[in-house]
């Protein structure tokens, strides 16, 4: 057997986990831009009190 076809299963342990905590995190992002849009917000100004 070659020595350059080893693999380190540490290293792509580490590679998968850290795909799939960037897939959850892609997730709960789109989860709450769907519920509080953070851009294209409109300021509302408030009414000026009449004296």
């Amino acid at each position: 057997m070659s020595d350059d076809k080893l693999i380190d299963f540490a290293a792509e342990r580490g590679k998968r986990i850290h795909d799939l905590h960037d897939k959850k995190l892609d997730e709960m992002r789109q989860a709450f831009e769907q519920a509080m849009p953070l851009g294209k917000s409109k300021k509302k100004s408030k009414p000026k009190k009449k004296r």
